[in-house]
């Protein structure tokens, strides 16, 4: 059967207004980013990463949305509307999980991969848990996507997609802080997971 999105208008309306709140923010964000220089002292070392995340983050999308309409066998049949429900809940925790870290990490957020030698760690709020916290608001919000289409190629899709581009892009941001913080950073890598509390 195909994904819920496509058989009702109330969840196709729900997921729609899910995926505003999540796209709507971000877009603007970037582009009041793009707008002002908030750190001047701060040197861009992104090689490529910022533009390989969100590639194959809206392939893993179009992949999603495909998925949940051609692959009809692979849909989740167990509870369709209590996953569904679930996953717009996921979008919406993600979504608040990453705004908080985006506030947490003030001046120091960037979109592109960018330090600067007076950068120091910070570990206030989710950072005291993970080093990434914003990166794992995206990914609750992409399983909440993958999760709302009830459909596991959809799922799949999404999720290979979303973790090839981040594994990388956190590989190169963490390359840069520990170059640009030594020590401190190297500390708390020690200390703490990349993105799920005690486990990863």
């Amino acid at each position: 059967m195909p994904s819920l999105i496509y058989t009702s208008i109330g969840a196709a309306a729900t997921f729609l207004v899910a995926c505003l709140i999540w796209c709507a923010p971000e877009a603007i964000n970037m582009f009041r980013q793009l707008a002002t220089v908030a750190r001047t002292d701060a040197v861009v070392q992104d090689r490529g990463s910022l533009g390989i995340l969100i590639g194959l983050q809206w392939i893993g999308i179009a992949l999603c949305l495909a998925f949940g309409w051609i692959f009809q066998r692979a849909a989740i049949l167990w509870q369709p509307v209590a996953i569904f429900r679930l996953g717009i809940l996921l979008m919406l925790l993600g979504v608040a999980l990453r705004w908080h870290a985006i506030r947490t990490l003030g001046r120091y957020f960037t979109r592109d991969v960018a330090v600067s030698t007076n950068q120091h760690v910070v570990r206030r709020g989710a950072y005291r848990f993970v080093r990434h916290p914003a990166y794992s608001g995206t990914f609750l919000t992409m399983l909440g996507i993958g999760l709302a289409m009830t459909n596991w190629a959809s799922l799949l899709a999404l999720g290979v997609c979303v973790a090839l581009g981040h594994l990388y892009r956190v590989r190169i941001e963490e390359e840069a802080l520990t170059r640009a913080i030594g020590q401190p950073y190297i500390e708390y890598k020690r200390h703490t997971k990349r993105f799920i509390p005690w486990v990863f």
